[in-house]
């Protein structure tokens, strides 16, 4: 074939590349810190992506033209996906300065009381979730409004942002309307309601666990600060113009969501929506945004314009509130885009070289059992997730190598597609030069290493779906010996 090499190279040298990342990240973790999105966390891909390429045509006799030609494969397959993350930008910017983000939090925090918060936002992010079937859309519209709500009650970025990604991704999991769920069960050939029926034996025991752990820190935690909340609510009715009006930019974004009109043209069209609102309600941000004198008939305009694109800060006199309604724009997306260019770039070398294949087929060489099955499954997984970096590769990925196993040693298609969701989809959010890790560390403005350790419905999904599958409890298959 073209794209691959004729003999699969050892699993020793396909865990070359592979090392060389890992090191090369830790040192530019250590030196960089939270600032390694800024180029250094790039420049380690593509210097991987190097050694990877060598070692293919040295070696395995590779061809650099099939290389490349993986390599814009990859970068095309996320091209819908860039364009997506700019009209996050520009949403969550206009979002910002038209007043709706400030209104949801305004009342927001007048209805959710701190002990419930956690919990509280675990729960919406997973209803608006299941009903949009997007974890993007819904973290970048709810999930950043909580994010506002919480920091205002005290709670740390980590805790809020990993009960918000909890429930975005729980109902991003199971949602019909969800593009990895379809891809997941029509990789394998499972039949999408029987897919989503059997992913609810791991999936709603994951969530039930989270939600317990949430409740549990919300009663104990005493970091609520009710002066803050009301100095919060004070600043942002002086400041902004919050009227229930505004949230009829979200109720429309939530209709189209719900008629299934394409991502792309939804956030297009909210985020326009939300730059006309802006124009009528806070007339006066738009003037101190665009630094003109006041009275210029293009102040507006200008500032109009800036909300979608560029940085914007509002001067309120409280360094925190100031930071909670600080926006980035489409610009505040590059270093994401940037990185994912570069994270498809070591994918693409990764598959054409047949390195990927070779490291994942170590795992096969396990599959004795139904336990050791799904654990190969789940690793391979997440491996493939941290290696393609891609959510959307991996499924087809992990759904294509699996699927004749599963099939000769007698079990439903329907085992394989729960499993590839329980590793992938949910794990996806945890890799920080994934796209999705990458992509909700930009939106919610807080480090992936930061909400690692409260992520846990995703760090506890790949678990049951292993110990789901010791139990057997609703797996058949006629000739297991065990």
């Amino acid at each position: 074939m073209e794209n691959q090499p004729q003999k699969l190279p050892s699993p020793l040298l396909s865990l070359i590349p592979v090392i060389v990342l890992v090191v090369l990240l830790f040192f530019t973790i250590r030196v960089f810190g939270n600032d390694t999105l800024g180029g250094a966390s790039q420049i380690v891909l593509l210097t991987t992506t190097a050694v990877c390429s060598l070692l293919a045509m040295t070696f395995g006799k590779v061809k650099w033209k099939t290389i490349e030609k993986a390599i814009c494969n990859n970068i095309l397959s996320v091209a819908s996906a860039i364009l997506i993350l700019l009209l996050i930008g520009a949403l969550a910017g206009s979002w910002m300065i038209s007043g709706v983000v400030p209104t949801l939090i305004y009342y927001g925090m007048q209805i959710i009381h701190p002990s419930f918060f956690l919990v509280s936002s675990c729960l919406i992010c997973a209803i608006v979730s299941v009903m949009t079937g997007s974890s993007w859309t819904t973290i970048a519209t709810i999930g950043i409004a909580l994010m506002g709500i919480g920091e205002a009650q005290g709670f740390s970025p980590g805790w809020i942002a990993g009960a918000i990604i909890s429930g975005a991704y729980f109902g991003d999991k199971i949602s019909p309307l969800s593009d990895t769920t379809v891809l997941a069960s029509s990789v394998t050939g499972t039949p999408l309601f029987t897919h989503i029926r059997y992913m609810l034996y791991t999936t709603v025991p994951s969530l039930l666990i989270a939600l317990i752990i949430f409740t549990l820190y919300g009663f104990t935690n005493q970091s609520g600060n009710i002066g803050q909340v009301d100095l919060f609510s004070s600043v942002l009715k002086e400041k902004f113009n919050p009227s229930l009006w505004l949230l009829a930019v979200p109720v429309i974004t939530g209709i189209l969501i719900a008629r299934k009109v394409p991502s792309i043209i939804t956030l297009f069209a909210s985020a326009a929506l939300a730059g006309l609102f802006a124009l009528f309600f806070q007339p006066h941000l738009l003037q101190e945004i665009s630094g003109m004198p006041e009275g210029n008939s293009l102040a507006t305009f200008k500032g109009l314009l800036i909300s979608f694109y560029g940085h914007t800060q509002i001067e309120t006199h409280h360094t925190a509130l100031n930071e909670l309604i600080s926006t980035r724009g489409m610009a505040g997306m590059m270093d994401t885009i940037w990185l994912i260019i570069c994270a498809m770039c070591f994918g693409g070398a990764m598959t054409a070289s047949g390195m990927l294949e070779s490291l994942t087929s170590v795992f096969i060489r396990f599959m004795k059992r139904r336990v050791s099955m799904v654990a190969s499954t789940v690793m391979s997984g997440i491996l493939l997730n941290i290696f393609t970096a891609d959510q959307y590769l991996s499924i087809i990925l992990t759904g294509k190598m699996y699927t004749d196993i599963y099939t000769e040693k007698g079990y439903e298609s329907r085992l394989l597609s729960r499993t590839t969701e329980d590793a992938v989809t949910v794990t996806s959010v945890l890799i920080p030069w994934n796209t999705c890790g990458m992509t909700q560390a930009t939106v919610l403005g807080v480090s992936t290493f930061v909400y690692f350790p409260y992520c846990f419905f995703n760090l506890i999904s790949p678990l049951m779906s292993i110990l789901i599958a010791a139990t057997g409890y609703k797996i058949h298959q006629p000739h297991e010996k065990d």
